[in-house]
């Protein structure tokens, strides 16, 4: 049986707060602190790469674990914001931790759902190779591609890693895994001449029209009901996205929380940076994850303790 055993994340310090910016954005606090929910974003420095924060997570989770990272046989990296187009970050990473000549690595070029995805995929790897150790690592640093002038863009995102320990020693089981694409609205999340652009609106109504419905499939192919689930962690896209999903399923708002005030939407890391409250947890039994977003894309699962 694989499951998730362990998670380590890495969150630069640098911070630039949205209250410093209302009057150049004409927002207000109203705006920061009940649409977005974003107080601040965090910041890479000028001479951190993908992989380097990808490191800074490995690093984390090996502090939080037993993991000897001579024992690992699968190393995933999910990006969109590679330290080049060739070769696969995950390669870079390979050879900064030293890792096994012997050990797989690729890269998965996915956004906001790219953790639920990365968590079948690596599962399902290693499952058809025998494997017992893998590591999948979300590394996006947006503030690559971000323009620093555009409102609907750099209020939200914010810069961090995780690195999550897939074994045969799970703390976290993930059960059936529903998935969709709208490939036809890729334009509303884009990367044109390397500067991102998103319709706001647009990816709004996307996730609160599709995802509500996709999570109560996915309950159902997990054979559980959603009152009987005991936490909701949905990709940190904005404090108002998570508040409208949460009221269509007709949720408690603290079974669903939100956790990216002090550094922002960081992507297909923001599942992974949640987990870290939970998995230590003995009373949290069940945990829904759902990402959803670039693509527009999106993918949910039920984790159950072992």
């Amino acid at each position: 049986m694989l499951g998730i055993e362990q998670i380590g994340t890495y969150i630069p310090s640098q911070r630039i707060s949205n209250y410093d910016r209302q009057e150049q954005f004409g927002i207000d606090s109203h705006f920061i602190e009940k649409k977005i929910g974003v107080r601040s974003v965090s910041r890479k420095s000028a001479q951190e790469e993908t992989s380097d924060l990808g490191q800074r997570a490995v690093e984390s989770l090996v502090n939080r674990s037993d993991l000897d990272l001579a024992t690992v046989e699968l190393l995933v990296v999910v990006t969109q914001t590679p330290d080049y187009s060739i070769p696969h970050t995950s390669a870079l990473l390979h050879g900064r931790l030293g890792l096994d000549t012997q050990c797989a690595c690729f890269d998965i070029s996915l956004g906001c759902s790219g953790f639920v995805y990365g968590l079948s995929v690596v599962k399902s790897f290693m499952e058809s190779n025998g494997l017992k150790r893998g590591i999948l690592v979300t590394a996006d640093p947006y503030s690559k591609v971000v323009d620093p002038n555009d409102k609907n863009t750099t209020l939200l995102f914010g810069d961090a890693a995780a690195a999550t320990l897939i074994s045969d020693h799970p703390v976290l089981v993930p059960g059936a895994f529903t998935f969709g694409s709208m490939g036809g609205e890729y334009d509303k999340l884009i990367c044109r001449d390397g500067v991102l652009s998103m319709n706001g609106r647009a990816v709004f109504n996307f996730a609160a029209k599709q995802i509500p419905g996709d999570l109560r499939l996915m309950a159902e192919k997990n054979n559980i009901a959603l009152e009987k689930i005991d936490r909701f962690l949905l990709h940190q896209g904005s404090l108002i996205i998570v508040e409208t999903i949460t009221a269509k399923l007709g949720l408690e708002p603290g079974r669903v929380p939100f956790s990216a005030g002090d550094f922002g939407n960081s992507c297909s890391s923001t599942i992974p940076i949640l987990l870290i409250d939970e998995i230590d947890d003995p009373t949290v039994k069940t945990i829904a994850v759902s990402g959803f977003g670039v693509g527009l894309s999106w993918a949910s699962t039920l984790l159950r303790r072992v």
